[in-house]
């Protein structure tokens, strides 16, 4: 983003966790069963970029370094030149109950041509509430939108699991991340869009080389899914939240891997278990993460972190990095910026590289879940810490 060091300030340090954590494999599955991990080694900061958001939930980042951010109660908000617009740039007429409003953004690959954007959010429809996948299109002047389409609707939504995580894959077609909406069995519906990973074309068109012909349907088998990305072009690294009373069950939130097809085995899986036939996800926790945005890092703004998956958490405030190596397995996982500001970040919501290398982070302390401060939520980049 242009002019983005000028415009940020450093706000903390990488923070230990409180408590530790001790691990056991369990079928190529370690499982963290006190704690969240070991405090990490790498010395990052976070610089501020941002401040006085409402639950930014997405960044899509544009051809010369702007970006997009939503708001879960339904704004689209620009960050130009390092600097957080006024106004919005799209208003959403959400319904905003629970964990749903104005989710997922993604800004289309051919967006220098077509000027397209994406956007996951809840919404009243015929007396009831839905998600929908909907396609805008940004003016030229950056300073407003307007829909052009309804991709994908009807996807179930209740106050809790709504999924909404989009994003474009290497081969330029359109994933999305659904939540169960409360129905474990969903998951397993092979007919139905919740507790799954979709993908589409840009059009809202189901693919011909899709798993199953006629299918959105790309992975089954999840319970809420808000992080995701791939390794390569043909495998997806997932993390996905545990359950919280269904079942009997709570916590085991996963870290999984998959390839085009698979089921992940929620509501039968839980933490290190897999039914049978099912691959064991690398990493499952006792404890409740539940993880928020996920990205494998690509960038150099902190080489140690390179092929990392880094993933925010909301209940257990921290970022967290996970190391697999070739096989998918995993090598190691650490934790960052534990706690509440301003000694840590608080619930962290997204995590998204950017074009200049670094990591970019949103807090979602004003969700109704955490302490919002008079800043509100902000956003952050991860950079070296240095001296």
């Amino acid at each position: 983003m242009r002019n983005a060091h000028a415009a940020a300030a450093v706000i903390l340090l990488a923070a230990a966790p409180s408590s530790a954590s001790a691990a056991s494999p369990s079928g190529g599955c370690t499982l963290v069963e006190r704690g969240f991990g070991p405090a990490g080694a790498v010395p990052v900061r976070a610089e501020r970029v941002a401040a006085g958001l409402e639950v930014p939930w997405g960044i899509a980042f544009l051809p010369g370094g702007d970006a997009l951010v939503t708001e879960r109660p339904g704004r689209v908000r620009l960050l130009r030149g390092g600097a957080l617009e006024a106004a919005p740039v799209a208003t959403v007429d959400v319904a905003e109950a629970g964990e749903g409003g104005l989710l997922g953004i993604a800004a289309d690959p051919r967006f220098a041509t077509n000027r397209r954007f994406y956007l996951y959010a809840t919404v009243a429809k015929d007396g009831r509430v839905v998600n929908r996948l909907t396609r805008w299109v940004l003016a030229d002047d950056e300073r407003s939108a307007r829909q052009d389409r309804v991709l994908l609707d009807d996807i179930a939504a209740a106050s809790y699991h709504d999924g909404g995580r989009i994003r474009f894959g290497p081969d330029g077609m359109l994933y999305v991340g659904t939540g169960d909406a409360g129905k474990p069995t969903s998951a397993q519906d092979a007919r139905g869009p919740n507790g799954k990973i979709l993908r589409i074309s840009p059009e809202g068109e189901v693919p011909r080389d899709n798993p199953t012909s006629g299918s959105a349907v790309y992975l089954s088998g999840l319970r809420n899914v808000e992080a995701f990305d791939w390794l390569d072009a043909g495998t997806l690294v997932i993390a996905d939240h545990g359950p919280s009373g269904e079942l009997g069950r709570r916590g085991g939130d996963r870290v999984l891997v998959a390839r085009a097809g698979e089921n992940l085995g929620w509501p039968d899986a839980w933490r290190c278990d897999a039914p049978k036939g099912l691959r064991p996800p690398p990493l499952a926790f006792v404890e409740a993460v539940p993880p928020g945005g996920g990205s494998v890092y690509r960038g150099d703004a902190v080489p140690e972190w390179k092929g990392s998956f880094v993933v925010g958490t909301l209940r257990s405030r921290h970022l967290h990095r996970i190391v697999l190596d070739a096989e998918r397995r995993l090598v190691t996982h650490e934790t960052y910026f534990q706690g509440d500001p301003p000694e840590g970040l608080g619930r962290v919501r997204e995590v998204v590289q950017g074009p200049d290398g670094a990591l970019w982070v949103t807090t979602s302390n004003c969700d109704g879940r955490g302490t919002c401060p008079p800043e509100k939520d902000v956003i952050v980049r991860i950079v070296p810490r240095r001296g």
